[in-house]
């Protein structure tokens, strides 16, 4: 129906007299497209219509295949569909052919995609000052002196009166600044609600621990300093603390983006003005009041904030890594074999040209680096390092000993290590099994033959041992030469003695 009306319109423009160029302009088409109508008559156009749409197409050999794949698995894309095509008919056609097929084969067989819509319900606000919920985020935002920096913020609202707070840092947040941020967001709303909802996050938590939560270190203190309840949201489950979800996307779209940041102490202080003129003033589009106004009510319900000092100092601190390493300034610098613990993290302080490391709880030492002035590097004590020569010789000791401790055994065992170090547990594993299973004197052969001919190897040894033993003599019992009657019957037969004479008369001699 378009193409006609098309068409249409082409043709009684040409009959007004415009020229193709005027036609193209008045009707906002190309003008390849008015020459294609332009010399067809009515007639003619119809039939072409008609047998565009009549002509069999490429895919209609694999309909009832396809069809089938639909109506099997309606969530089927076009380009799954081109795949299996590919796969079990070798056919070879373009992206678009194939989409347009299916496309047109949903439509008129009414074969719809099913979309796994997650059906949501209403919930009811927690009373009145008893429940707040925290999450985190970060953005990219342009500083005021050219180029980009990435900052962290941490959002959070009381449940019920949504009334909102919000603070940026310009580091990735560590549990200690994460703390400081909570102890001054009570301080803010000049109360403690009874129950805190957190996402999974390391800042908080090291392992649910199936309910019996672990919660870290530093966060455990304070949480039972400040007496508040700790509710973690399931895994990849975000919807279920959605007030905050919404506070951190309105915190990132409608504070940070587009603003220049001078300094955090500028920005913090733009986010607190920002709190008081819109986040917390404007009508919130659920509840249809104004969070400021219900938080004077909700205030009255929250518990005081108590005196502490579980709020950590405002330090530098560095989480350990999996390789027992801690990142400062782009360069690796080494702990202890051991030190790491999922969650932990260590403070860090910068003395002169080296920085020392120290555990949060005891302020004991944990290591001490020269500051390198090179980028990406990893620097390490030499005592951080795995020592595993000891480990070496006391496997050289006890390998030498089933062996013997022959002069032969020392030569083989040492050539073995030196030449084959990286596999030398192998090697002294498999002459320790050898020297197990065969005679001490089959051992003994196999390691002086493998010295003569310079096979250092446990497999050689092995091998030599395995052919000493199917080749040696069975040793001889002598011991049976002293008694006659013991010896066997065919042994125990004497041969008859002839006459001298009967000889001598069968060759016809005479008697001497």
């Amino acid at each position: 129906m378009v193409r006609w009306k098309m068409y249409s319109d082409v043709y009684q423009l040409k009959e007004m007299g415009l020229k193709k160029s005027q036609v193209a302009r008045q009707l906002s088409i190309n003008i390849k497209t008015v020459r294609k109508y332009w010399d067809v008559d009515a007639e003619g156009y119809s039939e072409q219509l008609q047998q565009s749409r009549s002509r069999s197409r490429k895919l209609d050999q694999y309909c009832d295949v396809i069809l089938g794949w639909l109506r099997q698995f309606p969530d089927m894309s076009s380009a799954q569909v081109m795949d299996w095509l590919k796969e079990h008919y070798k056919i070879n056609c373009k992206e678009r052919t194939v989409r347009r097929y299916v496309s047109n084969l949903r439509k008129k067989h009414n074969i719809q995609k099913k979309e796994a819509n997650r059906q949501y319900q209403a919930v009811a606000d927690p009373p009145i000052g008893y429940q707040m919920q925290v999450d985190f985020g970060e953005t990219t935002v342009r500083k005021s002196t050219g180029g980009f920096i990435k900052i962290y913020g941490m959002g959070a609202v009381l449940s019920h009166s949504r009334y909102k707070y919000a603070e940026w840092a310009d580091t990735p947040l560590t549990v200690a600044t994460f703390i400081q941020m909570l102890g001054r967001c009570f301080d803010y709303i000049g109360g403690i609600p009874k129950e805190l909802v957190f996402d999974q996050d390391k800042l908080v938590a090291v392992s649910e621990n199936y309910g019996d939560i672990i919660y870290t270190y530093e966060f455990e203190k304070f949480k039972q300093a400040m007496g508040f309840a700790v509710r973690l949201c399931r895994k990849a489950d975000p919807e279920s603390k959605g007030r905050v979800e919404a506070v951190v996307k309105y915190l990132k779209r409608n504070f940070a983006n587009n603003r220049l940041f001078i300094d955090l102490k500028i920005w913090n202080q733009s986010c607190e003005d920002w709190l008081e003129r819109t986040a917390n003033s404007k009508i919130h589009g659920t509840t249809k009041k104004i969070p400021a106004e219900v938080f004077l009510l909700e205030k009255q319900h929250l518990k005081p904030v108590p005196f502490t000092n579980s709020i950590p100092k405002d330090i530098l601190t560095r989480s350990v890594r999996k390789d027992n390493t801690i990142l400062y300034k782009s360069n690796r610098y080494s702990v202890p074999l051991g030190t790491y613990k999922p969650g932990l993290e260590l403070e860090l302080k910068v003395q002169d040209d080296s920085i020392i490391l120290y555990h949060l709880n005891s302020n004991q030492v944990v290591a001490k680096h020269k500051i390198s002035l090179k980028r990406r590097s990893l620097e390490q004590n030499n005592n951080h390092r795995r020592d595993n020569s000891q480990k070496i010789n006391e496997l050289y000791e006890k390998t030498l000993e089933v062996l013997g401790g022959t002069e032969k055994a020392v030569e083989f065992l040492k050539t073995i290590r030196k030449e084959k170090s990286r596999y030398v547990r192998d090697q002294f594993g498999l002459i320790t099994q050898v020297a197990r299973d065969y005679p001490q004197s089959i051992v003994d052969q196999a390691i002086a033959y493998c010295l003569e001919q310079n096979l250092y190897s446990a497999v050689d040894c092995r091998s030599a041992a395995d052919y000493f033993l199917n080749h040696q003599e069975a040793p001889v019992d002598i011991s049976i030469l002293d008694n006659p009657e013991s010896w066997p019957k065919y042994l125990q037969v004497k041969a008859q003695q002839r006459s001298i004479t009967v000889y001598s008369g069968l060759l016809g001699g005479e008697k001497l």
